[in-house]
């Protein structure tokens, strides 16, 4: 499956329809494009210009241009989307519920997180009877990172307060033996949503608060690509947090579900 091209034409509102129409083909033939056939190159032109993006993203078209292990560089990027309201929701809910080794959490507050799915604490907490490792990490709401990110968005104590406010949700998590959240003192320069072999990247510009920027999907395709560089980002960041422990940071004693 061309899965970069199925989400280019869900994030254009293009039908596969619309885009044989404009190549002046068959239905059907679009059909193979989206199931993994190469198109012919004035076909990939032709799709590419329609559609606003660069023809090396959909099709990876072996060159001398290739990384230490033979894969194209940025074969791992299956997706983009102009900021995280753009994913959509299904999305969210499929790589969760189809997460069978681990899910990895790290923002600052996360309170789309939640907001977004009322029920991803017992989601979440699914998954971890189910054997799936789930780690979620959240920003320190009195260290100094966060108090350092609040003035740079100009939001000042709002961030711990929203941070304290989104921990609320994920009191049935604690119990569960898979299931396990910290608190980390750390500059972040990404928010990373991890989901197996999948890993959903959302960037942070300076001043701006993390649902404004872009969000970068990424499949895991070997040990030298981009993937593994965040995943291991993820674990020092891990490794230097402390466990969230509700009852001494004065959070709620019930979530928000």
């Amino acid at each position: 499956m061309n899965e970069r091209l199925h989400s280019v034409l869900a994030q254009r509102d293009v039908s596969p329809e619309a885009l044989a129409e404009a190549c002046s083909v068959d239905p059907k033939t679009v059909g193979r494009w989206l199931s993994g056939r190469v198109p012919h190159p004035r076909h990939r032109a032709r799709v590419a210009s329609y559609l606003r993006v660069e023809e090396t993203f959909l099709w990876t078209i072996q060159s001398t241009h290739l990384g230490r292990s033979g894969a194209a560089v940025g074969a791992e990027l299956v997706g983009t989307y102009q900021n995280r309201a753009s994913v959509p929701r299904d999305t969210w809910l499929t790589l969760l519920q189809e997460a069978r080794r681990q899910i990895d959490v790290l923002v600052f507050s996360g309170t789309f997180f939640a907001q977004s799915n009322p029920h991803v604490a017992r989601m979440l907490a699914e998954r971890a009877t189910a054997g799936v490792r789930v780690r979620l990490c959240f920003g320190d709401p009195d260290g100094r990172a966060v108090a350092l990110r609040g003035r740079e968005e100009g939001i000042g104590d709002a961030l711990g307060a929203k941070i304290r406010a989104s921990l609320t949700y994920y009191r049935p998590l604690l119990p569960e033996e898979g299931g396990e959240v910290r608190l980390h003192d750390t500059t972040l320069y990404n928010s990373l949503f991890r989901y197996d072999d999948n890993l959903m990247v959302n960037p942070h510009i300076w001043g701006q608060p993390a649902s404004a920027n872009p969000m970068f999907h990424l499949k895991r395709l070997d040990a030298t690509g981009w993937f593994d560089s965040y995943a291991q980002s993820f674990d020092a960041v891990w490794a230097g947090a402390r466990p969230w422990t509700p009852d001494r940071e004065g959070t709620a004693a019930h979530g928000q579900d």
